[in-house]
C-alpha cells in the first residue's frame, strides 16, 4: 500500500527542514543494502552531524523545486537514492561514508551539491575528496592561535632582551672604569 497524501506532506516538509540546514549534500546509490548497512552508515555519519535520507527521487526533487541552491541535484537524482545532508563536517563525512564503502563494497557515490547562499555547485567525488583534505575549522583556528602565540612570544622576547642588553652595557662600563681608576 503507498503512502498517503498526508505523510508524503510530512516527508517532504521534514526534507525542506533538513535541507535547510544542510550546506552539503551527497548522493549515494543504495541499491544492494541491506537495512542493517543503512543503519551501520547512519550511525558512522551521526558524529559529523550528518543526515541519511532514504527517499524517492520525486519526493526529493519537490523538496529541491523551491530552492535554487540546491538545484544542481537533479540532475543526480535517478535509480535508487540515499542522501546525506551534511549540517558542519564535511571532511568527516565524507571520510565516514569512504570508510563505509571500503567495508561494504556495494554502493557508489554519484555527486554532490555544495550549497553557498541561493547558489549551488555540482561536485564530482574527486571534488567532494579534496573538500574533505582541507582542514577542519577547529584546526585551522587552532594554526591561526598557534602563529599568533608565536609572535607573542616573540615579540615579548626581544622588548624583555632590550634592558638586559642595556644591564650588560652599563656593567661593562662600570668594570671599565673599575680597571682604569685602579
Amino acid at each position: 500500500m503507498g503512502r498517503s497524501r498526508e505523510s508524503k506532506g510530512l516527508i517532504l516538509e521534514e526534507l525542506k527542514t533538513s535541507l535547510s540546514e544542510a550546506q552539503l549534500t551527497m548522493v549515494i546509490d543504495y541499491q544492494g543494502l541491506t537495512v542493517a548497512e543503512i543503519s551501520n552508515l547512519r550511525r558512522k555519519l551521526r558524529p559529523t552531524g550528518t543526515i541519511c535520507k532514504v527517499t524517492k527521487n520525486t519526493l526529493m526533487g519537490l523538496a529541491i523545486a523551491e530552492d535554487s541552491g540546491w538545484e544542481p541535484m537533479k540532475s543526480l537524482l535517478s535509480g535508487t537514492s540515499a542522501f546525506l545532508l551534511v549540517k558542519e563536517d564535511i571532511g568527516g563525512a565524507f571520510k565516514a561514508y569512504q570508510e563505509f564503502k571500503k567495508e561494504s563494497k556495494k554502493t557508489e557515490l554519484r555527486g554532490g551539491v555544495l550549497k553557498e547562499g541561493t547558489k549551488g555547485q555540482l561536485l564530482t567525488e574527486e571534488q567532494l575528496k579534496a573538500i574533505a583534505d582541507l582542514p577542519s575549522k577547529e584546526q585551522l583556528i587552532a594554526q591561526a592561535a598557534g602563529a599568533i602565540n608565536a609572535i607573542a612570544a616573540k615579540l615579548a622576547r626581544s622588548i624583555n632582551e632590550v634592558p638586559a642588553s642595556l644591564a650588560r652595557a652599563v656593567d661593562a662600563v662600570a668594570r671599565q672604569e673599575e680597571k682604569e681608576a685602579a
